[in-house]
């Protein structure tokens, strides 16, 4: 990228904030600008201007003066008025993203997908850690990717997790290794159609040249390679024979004959040993030997609040799901447990239609209790197959839940919804539920 001498910053979160001190560091004149006023973004921008940046809060339209490029955090999109009116001015609009790893001198991993990323992305920086390797997980996981290369600027890999929000606003990433989880249903309410989403889910591939890997589902491959015309080598992956990268009952296997036993592991279940078999191929492209993937594998720990087992009472386990955002990810959810389920679900819909459930309830669910905006939705698509009662909050859910279970059952905390109506974030959901799980009855 040719140098800069004055830039913009649009958003002042985490990712931001790590462009406008990258930017900084290389001696361009940053005006860092939000659309908010709140006492956090005070904070940063006291920070900032302290490094010598100008930040303006509040900003209801796009500072004016002349830049020569305007850096997106995610969380604003990118047909919004906000990053619109500085394309009408004939700004480049690049995400932090990007800013950050084409600064990098390493090698990186994409991951990008609608479940699963953010595990894939831990047990790839451990399976490249435990090979000897320095990997620094970031993006949507982990440090913005700008301050991943602030900190580790002679890292070997960045395994960068890659969400649509940040494809949004790319124009020449390019990892030397991308892996497509899944596409499901995510995100409709900011990217309109589920084609839409996949198509920015296939920019991350657009730029890949010969020597790159690119890893996707089978049922994808041909429609990613299409929307892309990405030139690196596609393989496939999942849990059927004959793709190149295979998960079976405990083990993992590729086309070149290598193979890991996984026994036991976090991903040796039918829903997450696909994901296993995606990252398989990633770190045998990224060089590690296969018998330390499998051991870096049987060793993973889960991220908190995904399907994270909070405890044991009286029999009952009480699993904290708040990660399952969309209805996808709660019915993966409830799929990996291994005992009759009491489900909790609720709160700000990312959906309307909440029917594609029904199957796995019916099978696996005795009865949910529900909180937040959505509940009569839910109610009402769930009413005529399981006994659903309307809780509105947690903290009466975990209870009426607490009275139905039995020995054998497991509570889960899968809401397939944002926190946001009653939580900041799913976080402080899911510390919430941890707080109601384990008080005495």
């Amino acid at each position: 990228m040719a140098p800069w001498r004055k830039a913009m910053v649009c958003g002042l979160g985490s990712s931001g904030a790590a462009a406008a001190r990258l930017l900084r560091a290389e001696g361009v004149e940053v005006l860092a600008a939000d659309e908010r006023d709140t006492p956090e973004g005070r904070k940063v921008a006291e920070a900032l201007s302290a490094s010598g940046c100008d930040a303006v809060l509040g900003a209801k339209a796009p500072p004016g003066g002349r830049f020569d490029v305007a850096i997106a955090s995610p969380g604003l999109p990118a047909d919004g008025p906000f990053l619109s009116g500085i394309r009408r001015r004939g700004i480049p609009v690049l995400s932090e993203m990007e800013l950050g790893w084409s600064r990098f001198r390493g090698r990186a991993i994409a991951v990008t997908g609608s479940n699963g990323k953010s595990s894939v992305v831990k047990a790839l920086s451990e399976c490249l850690a435990a090979a000897g390797l320095r990997a620094v997980p970031c993006g949507n996981y982990g440090l913005p990717v700008c301050q991943a290369v602030l900190d580790a600027p002679g890292a070997d890999w960045l395994v960068i997790e890659a969400s649509s929000f940040q494809l949004e606003t790319c124009a020449e990433f390019r990892p030397d290794i991308g892996v497509l989880m899944n596409v499901l249903p995510n995100h409709l309410d900011r990217h309109g159609t589920l084609e839409a989403y996949a198509r920015l889910k296939a920019r991350m591939f657009a730029r890949q040249r010969g020597g790159d890997v690119a890893l996707t589902p089978p049922e994808w491959r041909e429609r990613f390679r299409e929307w892309s015309s990405g030139r690196g080598r596609w393989e496939t992956f999942g849990a059927q024979e004959g793709l190149d990268y295979v998960y079976s009952s405990h083990r993992l296997s590729g086309r070149g004959g290598e193979g890991a036993g996984i026994e036991g592991s976090y991903f040796d279940n039918e829903v997450l040993g696909p994901n296993a078999a995606a990252l398989f191929g990633a770190a045998l492209a990224a060089g590690v030997p296969a018998g330390t993937i499998g051991a870096a594998l049987r060793d993973f720990r889960p991220l908190p609040h995904r399907a994270e087992p909070v405890g044991e009472i009286g029999g009952v386990r009480y699993v904290n799901d708040s990660k399952a955002t969309n209805l996808s990810a709660m019915i993966a959810s409830i799929r990996m447990q291994d005992r009759p389920v009491w489900l909790i679900a609720g709160g700000r819909p990312k959906e309307t239609d909440f029917s594609a459930a029904v199957p796995v309830l019916r099978e696996r669910v005795r009865g949910a209790f529900l909180i937040g905006e959505a509940s009569a939705a839910m109610e009402a698509a769930w009413g005529a197959v399981l006994p659903c009662e309307i809780c509105g909050t947690l903290d009466r859910a975990v209870a009426a839940a607490r009275r139905a279970a039995r020995p054998g059952d497991a509570v889960l905390m899968a809401p397939a919804c944002t926190s946001y109506d009653q939580f900041r974030a799913y976080g402080e959901r899911g510390e919430a539920f941890r707080k109601f799980a384990l008080e005495k009855g």
